[in-house]
């Protein structure tokens, strides 16, 4: 029990723990270093919501892609491929397309001087699409970082505000999880491909999550497929492809122009853990024209949370309540983070389970801590009183404060020293307690090392039981064994004392096996731990036995029947015992 210092001291400590926690929440909260475990949560959720809840896009985007295919379809290398570039132009206004986007590298050259015409047959392609819808020519940047120049006339017939960025930002693990077209050298916004389509379709882009829990997984049409139906004048058929559709034309290759995304995006190739470019910009152009990008939580209201889950060090007080708390924390926060990103918000949870691990386990750790201090302490000052078995359930609160007990079958053992009173005559109080206690350390070290516990000490004597509060397989043969321990140990100590010139000593064991209630005895306020039971009585009258039979060891029928085959032992016959019908008795070690 703390004193009023100790309690003051421990409150203070309490006070100082809860700051500390508080402190570091906070400051999880507001670093970034968590960052790595809210990409992987949130690709988790993302999956989750498009296996859990799949939603689907009010505005689907085409992909049109440039396959392996197509490329062995078409006779010429990519850069000549202006004639067929035109005609998938053509064929994109043909069929109606919203607007058409171009994930293609345009040449920074003319090749007229190797076919000549070639540069006019694609302007007039960008100009025919350009006049039946919107259209965007991405531009794309070299290792340095510099932009890659377009030849005029494909921008002229463009228009300059036509050529966009073929960017999107990159994680630090390489995965496009958001838009923000703040992409600059010092910054500054850029016009990017989804971004510049959107505009041209009414749409201004903001900036936030990419939102990959929306739509299905993107499937392409091949780009000789579109070309096939162009020039077979179906022109049918590219209406149901391309009517009132945003268009993105880009290379689909397995290996080439690949970036990662948080979840499987392409139809064609669900093994892969990255995509084409062109598939995250029709999923980022699908977010524009749908219902927008996820919006991120300030960063303070982070802070706040963490700030809130610390204060959970009030509660976690028990491994118990610590673990209970944890789990069902641990839950309600991957849940309300989900749910929040399904209505448009994230909310990162790693900080705020970091903090509520961090809260709970050096709370419950504390308490821990502390619990133990104070059983070594129970240990130091209360060892010498009860067994290790009893301090061991006390301490792990097997054994109940309250008064009462429980049944259980032992074995009782009684001993004394014969002749003890005589002896005595001739020492001083010292000697006596110094003798008892050198006989006793000796005694009590023999039963406990069978499983015994010491109930009490009774002057000379000693009361001892077998399985209670450990339990035994076999309480007999146990406390047999600890009497035969008792008898050898008083053998050599008459040895050695007959040597010093000692009077030696002798000694009368009982024991007897039956039902007993084991526990708590006595006043609320003052109790022992000991055994109460007709078993108790007779262990106890046949160790007086001893005196009249002239055995050393004399036991019941009770405790023979149970021993292993081998003791030799002696047949007493029945047993006349004060207060109790005669009881079948048993002797070991005969006297003289």
């Amino acid at each position: 029990m703390l004193t009023r210092d100790g309690g003051s001291h421990a409150s203070r400590w309490t006070l100082i723990g809860y700051a500390i926690v508080t402190l570091v929440a906070a400051t999880l909260g507001a670093a970034r270093v968590l960052e790595p475990l809210d990409h992987a949560a949130l690709d988790a959720q993302f999956a989750a919501l498009r296996a859990i809840a799949p939603r689907a896009a009010s505005s689907e985007v085409v992909i049109v892609g440039i396959d392996e295919d197509t490329v062995k379809s078409l006779p010429e290398p990519v850069s000549l491929w202006h004639p067929h570039f035109s005609r998938f132009l053509q064929a994109s206004a043909a069929g109606g397309a919203a607007a058409v986007g171009l994930d293609v590298v345009f040449p920074d050259r003319s090749y007229d001087s190797i076919v000549p015409g070639y540069d006019r047959q694609l302007a007039i392609g960008i100009v025919s699409a350009r006049r039946a819808a919107p259209l965007v020519i991405a531009r794309t940047v070299d290792s340095s970082g510099e932009a890659r120049a377009i030849h005029p006339l494909f921008v002229a017939a463009a228009g300059a505000d036509a050529v966009a960025y073929a960017m999107l930002p990159l994680d630090g693990d390489a995965v496009v999880r958001r838009f923000d077209e703040r992409l600059g050298a010092a910054g500054e916004a850029v016009p990017t491909l989804a971004g510049e389509l959107a505009r041209r379709m009414g749409v201004q882009p903001g900036r936030g999550l990419i939102d990959f829990s929306r739509g299905a997984r993107f499937d392409y049409v091949p780009l000789h497929r579109v070309l096939s139906l162009h020039e077979a004048g179906d022109s049918a058929a590219l209406q149901k492809l391309f009517a009132g559709k945003p268009v993105l034309l880009g290379a689909v290759f397995k290996f080439e122009d690949r970036l990662g995304a948080p979840v499987k995006l392409a139809a064609w190739d669900q093994d892969s853990v990255t995509v084409p470019g062109v598939v995250l910009h029709a999923q980022a152009l699908r977010n524009l024209l749908d219902s927008g990008f996820i919006a991120e939580v300030p960063r303070w209201l982070t802070i706040a949370l963490c700030v809130l889950l610390a204060s959970v060090w009030w509660f976690a007080t028990t491994l118990r309540r610590a673990a209970l708390t944890l789990l069902a924390g641990v839950l309600l926060i991957a849940a309300g983070s989900t749910v929040a990103l399904a209505r448009g918000s994230h909310v990162p949870p790693s900080a705020p389970i970091a903090a509520l691990v961090l809260a709970t386990v050096t709370r419950s750790a504390r308490e821990a801590a502390l619990g133990m201090r104070e059983r070594l302490k129970l240990r130091r000052a209360f060892s010498g009183y009860v067994s290790p078995d009893v301090m061991d359930d006390i301490l792990s609160g097997e054994i109940a404060a309250e008064l009462g007990g429980v049944n259980r079958f032992v074995c009782a053992l009684f001993s004394d020293i014969r002749g003890y009173t005589t002896r005595s005559e001739g020492m001083s109080p010292q000697e006596i307690v110094a003798f008892l206690n050198s006989y006793f350390e000796q005694v009590v070290n023999v039963i406990h090392a069978r499983g015994g516990t010491v109930v009490t000490f009774m002057g000379d004597g000693i009361m001892a039981v077998f399985g209670a509060p450990k339990a035994l397989d076999n309480p007999c043969a146990q406390a047999f064994a600890a009497a035969r321990g008792l008898l050898e140990y008083v053998h050599d100590f008459n040895v050695q004392a007959r040597a010093a010139g000692v009077a030696p000593i002798d000694i009368g064991v009982g024991l007897h096996a039956g039902d007993a209630v084991v526990g708590h005895v006595g006043s609320s306020s003052r109790h022992d731990y000991t055994a109460i039971g007709d078993v108790i009585n007779v262990a106890s009258r046949l160790e007086g036995v001893t005196k009249e039979v002239g055995y050393r060891l004399v036991y019941s029928g009770t405790v023979a029947q149970a021993l292993p085959a081998g003791v030799s032992h002696t047949a007493l016959g029945l047993q006349q015992i004060k207060g109790h019908t005669p009881v079948e008795a048993y002797g070991f070690e005969k006297i003289g």
